[in-house]
C-alpha cells in the first residue's frame, strides 16, 4: 500500500433515463436484493454494438434500452433480469439472471435462448460476459454466492458448443474482462472485495490464479469491469461510488469519483473513441462520461 493516491477524475451526466420510464415499484428481484424497497430501475450492462450504438439493461423490470441523447427507447421488456450484454455480428447476447444466456435482435426485439443449462443443471444466476476472438463466449455465474458460499462459476462456452468451468469457487463471480493479449482474464468477486486473474489456457486447465487488486472493503465489492488500450483495468465499485483505474501492474493510478450522482457505479464500457468511459450509476438511474488520459 506504499502508492500515491488515485488521482480524482470527474464524470459528466451523459443522460438520465427520463421520468417517464422509471417504473416505482416492489418486485421480486428488490426483495431478493434491496430488501424489498421499491426501486424504479437499476442500470447495468453498458455496450457499444459495431455501428456506434448505445445498450444498457434494468435488470428489475426486464428491459434492454438502447439510448441516443436523452432519447431511451425500448428494445425488448419481457419476463427476465437482464444484466450484461455484449454485442456479436448484428445481434445481442444477454447474460439473463433467470434464463441463461439470450441472444437479442436489437431491430426487432426478439429473444431466442442460447444457453439454459449444462448437462441440464441450470445456472445459479448469470451476470455478466465477454467475447474471446476465437468465438467463444465466457460467462460469471454468480448467483446468490459470497463468503457463506464460496461456489460461484465461470464458464466458457466454445464456438463447437464444448462447455469449460474455469472457475468454480468464486465468492461472487461479477464483472469480467480479457487484458489487451488476450492471454489472461481477470473476474470481479464481488463479495470478497478482490479482482482475480489468472492465464486462460486453449483447454480448460486453470493454475496460478492470483488476487490482482483488492478494492476497498464497504458494502459491496467490485462489479463491471472494462480495460483500455494501455491495458489499464477499470473497476466499478458500487458502495463506495467509485470506478478505480489499475495500472498492468495492480496498482490504482485513478479513481471516477461517481458520488455527485450516486453510489452505485455498477458497470462500464469505452465509447468508440477509445477515451470516453461510460458507467452506469444505479442509484441515480443514469449513464455517466468520463474523459480518461493517457496512459
Amino acid at each position: 500500500m506504499w502508492t500515491a493516491p488515485p488521482a480524482v477524475i470527474a464524470p459528466a451526466l451523459l443522460s438520465r433515463l427520463p421520468e417517464a420510464q422509471r417504473r416505482l415499484r416492489r418486485s421480486a428481484w428488490a426483495d431478493a436484493n434491496r430488501g424489498g424497497a421499491p426501486v424504479d430501475s437499476f442500470l447495468e450492462g453498458p455496450c457499444f454494438d459495431a455501428a456506434g450504438n448505445l445498450f444498457c439493461t434494468d435488470i428489475p423490470h426486464g428491459r434492454v434500452f438502447r439510448v441516443s441523447g436523452s432519447q431511451w427507447e425500448t428494445v425488448v421488456e419481457y419476463e427476465g433480469w437482464p444484466n450484461g450484454l455484449a454485442a456479436r455480428e448484428g445481434e445481442l447476447l444477454v447474460a439473463d439472471y433467470r434464463h441463461g444466456l439470450l441472444t437479442l435482435d436489437p431491430r426487432s426485439g426478439a429473444m431466442a435462448p442460447l444457453l439454459e443449462t449444462v448437462l441440464s443443471e441450470g445456472f445459479r444466476g448469470l451476470n455478466d460476459l465477454i467475447l474471446h476472438p476465437d468465438g467463444s463466449v465466457i460467462v460469471t455465474d454468480q448467483g446468490q454466492t459470497g463468503l457463506q458460499d464460496p461456489t460461484g462459476r465461470v464458464w466458457r462456452l466454445h464456438a463447437d458448443g464444448r462447455m469449460d468451468r474455469l472457475i468454480g469457487n468464486g465468492p461472487s463471480p461479477n464483472g469480467l474482462v480479457l487484458n489487451r493479449a488476450r492471454t489472461h482474464l481477470l473476474v470481479a468477486m464481488t463479495r470478497s472485495c478482490e479482482v482475480w486473474r489468472f492465464a486462460l489456457r486453449p483447454d480448460a486447465v486453470v493454475a496460478k490464479a492470483n488476487l490482482f487488486f483488492r478494492v476497498p472493503a464497504g458494502t459491496s465489492g467490485p462489479d463491471g469491469m472494462a480495460v483500455d488500450a494501455a491495458d489499464r483495468l477499470f473497476v466499478c465499485n458500487p458502495g463506495h461510488g467509485q470506478v478505480w483505474v489499475v495500472d498492468p501492474h495492480g496498482v490504482a493510478t485513478h479513481r471516477v469519483d461517481c458520488t455527485g450522482f450516486g453510489r452505485m457505479p455498477t458497470n462500464c464500457a469505452f465509447a468508440p473513441d477509445g477515451r470516453t468511459l461510460v458507467i452506469t450509476e444505479s442509484q441515480s438511474g443514469s449513464l455517466l462520461a468520463a474523459e480518461i488520459p493517457p496512459g
